[in-house]
């Protein structure tokens, strides 16, 4: 437990410096973007007073290190400011947009692993034979495309050319609720709707599958790579040699060394859906954070920037907090090495 305790806090302290960093250089960055956003948010049509008056009440005409100081300031308190965009607060915004986000990528993380990996132990325990071949092209297959072509691709196929699922949104408007989550395949459950959670369930499908194609072929191919390595070891022999199984072996004795590789990876890609999250939102109407940072961005939206990408990261880096502590659950090493002075 001690050890535990120091791990979760070593990595809480990296984490803070972490968002500290991003917060001065998306700050920053924001900041010599060009373009006047007093002036992008009035339109061409506003006067030079009109914009002076705006530039002051967002502090433009403030040093950097003023306007950092009060942007900080500010987000101790929870307050993100106002966007131009919405004209509503960003923590508003951001508690809209932000599950729709999550859910997507959550699916799409679960169809990673639950794909992925069973994949890669059917690959590796029939190496060098067709399975093994057919697998390892569609995996090559899978990383070599962007999430947006895959998107795409998905859309003609099974939207267009073949009906079977929606082509926008998160729900049909016969089966919308209020919502209290924001994931609706949590308040569909919620509310006793099983036939809405079918229909957002069959709405998610297409998107989360796209967002996930890359991480498949990832993780098909690592825990192959992995797997195959396991089996080349003195005591998967011995377990051969007892007359154990081949599947016995491979989801008892080969499985789990081989995961702990794969697991910092499939960790990174699945933090990384965060950030490419917002091609197949644009592709698929999806309402997400992504997507609505993306017009954040093109808008100069300066308050609502910072409060996205600080969500974004801050995900990234608890998702990679979460692996570290399971791979340090799996692998006693590491605890035992987080115990030395």
């Amino acid at each position: 437990m001690i050890a535990l305790t120091r791990l979760i806090a070593k990595r809480l302290a990296t984490a803070s410096l972490v968002l500290i960093g991003v917060s001065m250089l998306i700050f920053a960055i924001a900041r010599v973007i060009p373009g006047d956003p007093a002036r992008i948010a009035l339109g061409p049509n506003a006067t030079n007073e009109q914009v002076a008056k705006l530039r002051t009440e967002l502090r433009l005409d403030d040093s950097l290190p003023a306007q950092y100081a009060h942007f900080v300031s500010e987000l101790l308190q929870g307050n993100l400011g106002v966007s131009l965009y919405t004209n509503r607060p960003v923590t508003t915004d951001i508690a809209q947009f932000l599950p729709a986000t999550l859910e997507l990528v959550f699916v799409a993380g679960a169809l990673m692993v639950l794909i992925g990996l069973p994949l890669g132990m059917l690959s590796a325990r029939f190496e060098g034979k067709w399975a093994d071949n057919l697998i390892r092209i569609v995996s090559l297959l899978g990383v070599s495309a962007p999430s947006f072509v895959w998107a795409v691709i998905l859309m003609l196929l099974f939207a267009f050319y073949l009906p079977l699922f929606p082509i926008a949104g998160r729900i049909s408007e016969q089966y919308a609720i209020d919502p209290v989550t924001g994931f609706l395949l949590i308040d569909t459950l919620l509310a006793g709707k099983p036939w809405a959670w079918l229909d957002a369930a069959w709405h998610i499908a297409l998107p989360a599958f796209a967002l996930a194609l890359s991480g498949i072929g990832q993780a098909a191919r690592l825990t192959r790579a992995n797997m195959v390595e396991t089996y080349n070891t003195p005591y998967i022999e011995m377990a051969r040699s007892y007359g154990f199984s081949e599947g016995r072996i491979a989801r008892r004795y080969a499985f789990k060394p081989s995961l702990i590789p794969s697991l910092t990876i499939i960790g990174l890609d699945f933090a990384a859906m965060l950030g490419n999250a917002f091609l197949v939102e644009a592709v698929f109407a999806w309402p997400g954070l992504s997507r609505y940072g993306v017009a954040v961005i093109l808008r100069k939206d300066l308050n609502a920037i910072l409060g996205t990408v600080l969500v974004i990261s801050a995900t990234f880096l608890i998702v990679n907090i979460l692996v570290d502590l399971l791979i340090a659950w799996l692998n006693p090493r590491i605890r035992h090495a987080e115990q030395q002075p």
